[in-house]
C-alpha cells in the first residue's frame, strides 16, 4: 500500500460520500464524443428502466442528456483538434424525485454574458413563450461554426418544464467554466 496517496485516497472517499449524498450515480471527466454519448444514454436507460420510471420520464431524460452531451461535443473550448471532440466534467443523479444533469466545461469567457442572457431569458419564459421561440429559432436559426442551431437549451427548457440552473467560474483569463444544472421530474405530468 506504499503505491498508494493517502491524501488523495482521502479525498477521494470524502467526494464518493458527497456523490452519494447527493444522489450522484454517474460521474465522467473527459472527452465527448458520439460513443461516449451512446454508452451513457444506454446506462441510464438501463438505471430508469430498473426504477420503473414512465416512458415520458425516460424520454425526457435521454432527449436531454443527448442534447447536453451535443452541447459538450460541440461547444466546449477544450477541442482537440481535427475532431469533434469536446473536454468536460458530466454528472447523472436522483434526488427528491428528480434526475440531476450536471456538466461542466470550458467556454470562451467571451461567451458568459451571451449564455447568462439566454439562459435567464428561456427560465423566465412561459411554455408559449419557449414554443414561440423555438419554432423562431427553427426558422431564422444559424448555423454556428461549430455545427449547432441553438436549439438545445431552448428544447431542453420546453421538454423538462424546468429552470436551467448554471454557473460561471473562471479557470484564466481568457476561460470560465461552465456549469450546468438540467432537472428531469420523475414523475409523470
Amino acid at each position: 500500500m506504499k503505491d498508494f496517496d493517502s491524501t488523495f485516497l482521502s479525498s477521494l472517499i470524502l467526494l464518493y460520500d458527497s456523490f452519494e449524498e447527493h444522489g450522484i450515480s454517474l460521474v465522467y471527466v473527459g472527452k465527448f464524443s458520439h460513443t461516449i454519448t451512446k454508452v451513457f444514454t444506454a446506462l441510464t436507460e438501463d438505471e430508469t428502466e430498473a426504477n420503473q420510471e414512465s416512458k415520458k420520464v425516460q424520454r425526457t431524460l435521454h432527449h436531454s442528456m443527448i442534447e447536453i452531451l451535443q452541447n459538450m461535443t460541440k461547444h466546449s473550448e477544450n477541442m482537440f483538434q481535427d475532431i469533434q471532440m469536446g473536454k468536460g466534467l458530466f454528472m447523472l443523479g436522483k434526488k427528491n424525485d428528480a434526475y440531476h444533469i450536471i456538466t461542466a466545461n470550458l467556454v470562451d469567457a467571451k461567451q458568459e454574458e451571451s449564455l447568462k442572457d439566454t439562459i435567464d431569458e428561456l427560465n423566465a419564459s412561459t411554455p408559449e413563450e419557449l414554443k414561440v421561440l423555438y419554432k423562431k429559432q427553427l426558422r431564422e436559426g444559424r448555423i454556428s461554426g461549430k455545427g449547432g442551431a441553438g436549439l438545445g437549451l431552448i428544447d431542453i427548457t420546453r421538454k423538462t418544464k424546468n429552470p436551467l440552473d448554471y454557473m460561471f467560474f473562471p479557470a484564466d483569463v481568457d476561460k470560465k467554466y461552465f456549469v450546468l444544472k438540467v432537472k428531469v421530474n420523475a414523475f409523470s405530468e
